[in-house]
């Protein structure tokens, strides 16, 4: 049975709308599971009212009342893991042991990172006669994208309340039937009518309404470039800060004196996280040229280990993509490098098989391409590979930063001070040495086209803050 999920506004859900509806389809099955309203310019300034009424009232509560509320929700959503595990394997086809390790525990590390930098109290510097102080900025526009559909939202949510703003969330109309868990949480955690609001929505229409509403004050948005361009634009008419994450065509760097099958084997799994639809993976798996046949090898038998399936069976390593349009998307990417000389080491852009419905796609491994070339420069967003020959280190640097994005990636060496040094050239946010573990806690951000700002850590919270200095 579908279920719809409705809007959000004064702490309370809102049943009335304009009457349109979008659909929301399990990708697996093609079935579908549930309706969002299409809300309109006039439901957007609703909510944006109500965060302004309230904004007054939150804005001067003290760091431990916010606390007590971000407690709160950290608990709610820690008791509906499982609940929030199987929504999003059902609706963004996340494999169900990836859903619950990421998918719905990530956003309570996203929450719980507040709480400890609320706890640890307000640092106020001086500097000569001047004492610095951080304010909220106001009422907070979060826009936020579907593939990873709640920790996209808490890691805005959380920062902003941390600091008192205010907040409207726009989420992706793909994915969006946690926010239900998500809203249960917030009314648990009593948070004063108007602190958080909900609209659903296309982006032209919900979304560009409330980034160029004139009382937003910030706006956070996680998408494409092509719309985070679109909402700076919009932004910069009215003077909004803009908070930008977006895309990614990440580099894993295997240098010549690093363990080959260790590199190729984690840079897949990590490239083929949740089908590829992660703006952080290591879509690029560059290695040195007198190794390169090897690497493809090793990355093509990896690939086809892969356990292909229905996202809630715990045997399932890789799901579907999240729509129709997403697979068409992808295999139109796969299509062109093929017909422009690429080699397909495994995969393709047909149906994996013995698979007769649902968006999957084949995990991909490509070679045989020229750096330069649309396969290795653009963001693809599925289970796609790319593998690129080095002859030197100079010359792996230039390819791994010799793209528009620059968001994550990794590089590998049995000397871990070489790794750094290496890691410290390269022009993107974030660096694994030696496949490390994603940590929540620190800033992340990109260079380049893909984005301006930073979430999570203490410097997310500055992106929701203002700075005075008081002369005394």
């Amino acid at each position: 049975m579908s279920k719809h999920i409705g809007w959000f506004v004064d702490g309370n859900w809102v049943t009335e709308n304009s009457g349109r509806t979008i659909d929301v389809f399990n990708p697996a099955t093609e079935e579908l599971i549930g309706t969002v309203p299409a809300n309109t310019a006039e439901d957007v300034d609703r909510a944006v009212r109500s965060a302004k009424e309230a904004f007054a009232a939150w804005s001067q509560t003290s760091y431990a009342e916010r606390a007590v509320h971000l407690r709160k929700l950290r608990d709610g959503l820690a008791t509906r893991a499982e609940e929030i595990a199987t929504t999003i394997a059902n609706d963004v086809g996340t494999p169900i042991r990836i859903a619950s390790r990421i998918q719905a525990a990530l956003p309570v590390t996203d929450v719980e990172t507040y709480i400890d930098i609320l706890d640890a109290g307000s640092d106020e510097p001086r500097v000569g006669n001047s004492v610095v102080v951080a304010e909220p900025i106001g009422v907070v526009a979060a826009i936020t994208p579907w593939n990873y559909p709640l920790h996209q939202i808490t890691a805005k949510l959380a920062p902003a309340l941390a600091a008192g703003c205010t907040v409207v969330i726009k989420p992706s109309e793909v994915a969006p039937m946690v926010l239900e868990q998500l809203f249960d949480a917030i009314i648990e955690a009593e948070f004063p009518s108007g602190v958080i609001n909900l609209v659903h929505g296309y982006g032209p229409e919900a979304g560009e309404a409330l980034v160029t509403h004139p009382d937003v004050d910030a706006v956070s948005f996680t998408g494409s470039v092509a719309a985070g361009s679109r909402v700076a634009q919009l932004a910069a008419e009215s003077i909004k800060k803009v908070t930008l994450e977006l895309g990614g065509k990440s580099a894993n760097v295997v240098l010549d004196d690093a363990d080959l099958k260790t590199a190729v084997k984690v840079g897949v799994s990590n490239a083929f996280l949740n089908s590829g639809q992660t703006c952080t993976a290591w879509t690029r798996l560059l290695v040195p040229a007198d190794r390169y046949d090897e690497a493809v090898e090793l990355a093509a038998g990896f690939a086809e280990s892969l356990t292909i399936g229905d996202p809630l069976d715990t045997a399932t390593k890789l799901g579907p993509l999240v729509s129709a349009a997403q697979r068409d998307r992808v295999r139109g990417y796969i299509d062109n490098a093929a017909a422009t000389g690429a080699r397909l080491a495994t995969g393709g852009s047909a149906a994996p098989n013995g698979v007769d419905r649902g968006f999957f796609v084949s995990p991909t491994v490509v070679a045989d391409v020229d750096p330069k070339s649309v396969i290795a420069q653009e963001e693809i967003f599925g289970p796609v590979l790319v593998v690129l020959p080095y002859t030197n280190e100079k010359e792996a640097l230039e390819i791994a930063n010799g793209t528009n994005y620059g968001l994550h990636g990794c590089v590998w060496s049995a000397d871990a001070a070489r790794a750094e040094a290496f890691a410290r050239r390269m022009r993107t946010g974030q660096v694994d040495v030696n496949g490390a573990a994603y940590n929540p806690k620190a800033p992340f951000g990109g260079y380049k086209h893909s984005g301006v700002g930073r979430e999570m850590g203490r410097e997310g919270l500055l992106e929701y803050q203002e700075i005075k200095s008081i002369q005394l």
